[in-house]
């Protein structure tokens, strides 16, 4: 029961916040102006992530012992918060969202939110300390996952939805390994990132920003670091990879992409998988739909490697990652560029 109510007062407090941004965006000039890229044919406010970032923080305050990691969340969530409404107000260089990022993620480290030991890939129960590694590892595996979120906003509701089966997936994991409290960080972000979906779904009110995306991604990775990274089975490593599936997979695939086709890897292209999909006719609402179910099936299989032995869950990781492969190549995610022409339905990176 408390777990529900954590979730109701995310939720309300988003949904009810949320017109009051959306105001505030068109006085300061957070707005997304239409251009031939994009499908939204007036400006958009796109500063929807500060009602995230505030249903979710005044839920945590009111709702969990604060405590050291709870603080640095906490802290770190602000910082890339502000980063992000800095951008949205007036489109930063991406080296100084970079720096943002890395800061924010220094900061989990300086509260004991680390990659601080591993398990050994070869010897089941046994961990491998990183020493000093931890900070390097800590910080990339934040700012990728934060910058792979950033990325896959691309469609009315794709990232806050993939945020929302993320968060809920992690707590239901979470809760089978015994991590409450995060799985109440976990369910409180989800119902924060669902009373905001209300208004971004297709046809969207308004767009969550860099303030949502990145805030968003920030806190999935820290949640991961917190729940499953330091697990003592071998095959718990993957299972944060496969609930942030997506966002991970279209992120390398988009560097494998570019790599091959002799473009600049950081350099942004129209060829992500939600472009690929509008491409190949599917429909703005269908394709976020789509990819809805296929982050649920990469999640689902997260969860049942938690059930699994070694053997079998190298097994289905075989198996997922060989389907994985064939799909993206079907669709054109991965591969030679054929054409730069972009739908019309596309919007975002």
């Amino acid at each position: 029961m408390q777990y529900f109510l954590y979730m109701l007062g995310s939720f309300l407090l988003t949904l009810i916040l949320v017109p009051f941004i959306k105001k505030m965006a068109f006085k300061v000039g957070a707005v997304d102006n239409p251009s031939q890229r994009k499908v939204h044919s007036k400006p958009m406010p796109r500063l929807g992530g500060l009602a995230i970032h505030i249903g979710f923080v005044v839920m945590v305050l009111l709702t969990q012992p604060i405590n050291h990691q709870i603080i640095g969340l906490l802290l770190g969530g602000t910082i890339i918060a502000l980063v992000g409404v800095v951008d949205d107000l007036m489109d930063i260089s991406p080296k100084i969202k970079l720096a943002g990022q890395v800061v924010a993620a220094c900061v989990l480290v300086a509260f004991n939110i680390d990659v601080s030991y591993i398990t050994h890939p070869f010897h089941e129960g046994e961990i491998l300390s990183l020493k000093y590694f931890s900070i390097p590892v800590t910080i990339l595996w934040v700012v990728g996952i934060t910058n792979a979120v950033n990325l896959i906003d691309g469609l009315d509701g794709l990232a806050a939805g993939l945020a929302t089966i993320a968060a809920l997936t992690l707590a239901i994991v979470g809760y089978s390994e015994g991590q409450y409290l995060m799985v109440a960080l976990a369910l409180i972000l989800a119902a924060s990132t669902l009373g905001f979906l209300k208004y971004n779904f297709h046809p969207a009110q308004i767009f969550m920003g860099d303030s949502g995306s990145m805030f968003l991604g920030f806190n999935l990775s820290a949640l991961a670091i917190m729940g499953f990274v330091k697990s003592v089975t071998v095959i718990s490593v993957f299972v944060p990879i496969l609930i942030l599936g997506i966002p991970i997979f279209d992120t390398l695939f988009a560097i494998i992409r570019r790599y091959f086709n002799g473009q600049p890897i950081f350099k942004a292209d129209k060829e992500h998988l939600h472009h690929c999909l509008l491409n190949k006719g599917f429909s703005h609402k269908q394709t976020v739909l789509l990819i809805y179910v296929v982050n649920i099936l990469l999640a689902a299989t997260g969860v049942l490697l938690t059930y699994l032995t070694t053997a079998q869950g190298l097994l289905a990781l075989a198996i997922v990652s060989t389907l994985v492969l064939w799909g993206a190549q079907k669709i054109g995610v991965i591969g030679k560029t054929v054409s730069n022409n972009v739908s019309h339905h596309t919007i975002g990176k």
